[in-house]
């Protein structure tokens, strides 16, 4: 085999291989929503540019390495959805930065969240003044998410993908008895919850089909 058929062989398998990532693990990597999206996409676009131009490595070793690197994805996205402190540790928690119009200092630096880029954020968002912001936080992405005084039937994701989020717990001033309560009410428990918003009060569940 030549080299550029073994170049075009590896390049069509290295396509392939992104396309069946793409459609087996949902469309995340085409709009990166956390770190392990990105680093996702970052290291298959490396071993597919650095492999392709390799003569070293061949299209047995080429495949074995995309289909490592595929269940070790698999594996962790699987863990990740299932295990709270897993979650945490590989995306992150997002930061709650602006509480009642006040800048928490101490939860910026400790996450390196300089003041320029705050201000920025918050500018390119339309606010310009701090006091006008009920809370801000920075998710996984590096997005700033704002609330503002006046905003009406407010949504605090109390339970994401069957798992309980103490931070927002806090936030709203809620416990998880309260939470336990609400969902003895309507005969459920947490890990049927697919999505479980916190709203005028109450908790608005949103469950998984089979569960």
């Amino acid at each position: 085999m030549d080299g550029y058929t073994l170049l075009g062989l590896k390049l069509a398998m290295g396509i392939i291989g992104l396309v069946l990532q793409i459609n087996l693990m949902g469309k995340g990597n085409l709009a990166p929503t956390s770190a392990m999206d990105q680093v996702q996409n970052y290291v298959l676009g490396g071993i597919i540019g650095g492999v392709i131009y390799s003569d070293n490595i061949g299209v047995l070793q080429f495949s074995l390495v995309l289909v490592l690197w595929t269940l070790l994805v698999f594996t962790l996205r699987f863990i990740k959805n299932h295990n709270q402190f897993v979650k945490s540790l590989i995306d992150g928690k997002p930061v709650w930065v602006i509480l009642n119009g006040k800048v928490q200092t101490a939860e910026c630096m400790r996450n390196g969240i300089a003041a320029h880029d705050l201000m920025f954020k918050l500018r390119a968002a339309g606010i310009y003044e701090i006091k006008t912001v009920k809370r801000a936080v920075f998710e996984q992405n590096g997005q700033l998410s704002i609330i503002q005084y006046g905003d009406e039937n407010l949504r605090y994701p109390l339970i994401i993908d069957g798992q309980l989020d103490e931070d927002i717990l806090d936030v709203v001033g809620r416990d998880e008895e309260w939470v336990k309560a609400e969902l003895a009410k309507q005969n459920l428990t947490v890990n049927q919850v697919y999505i479980g918003e916190y709203l005028n009060g109450q908790l608005v569940t949103h469950l998984y089909e089979n569960k």
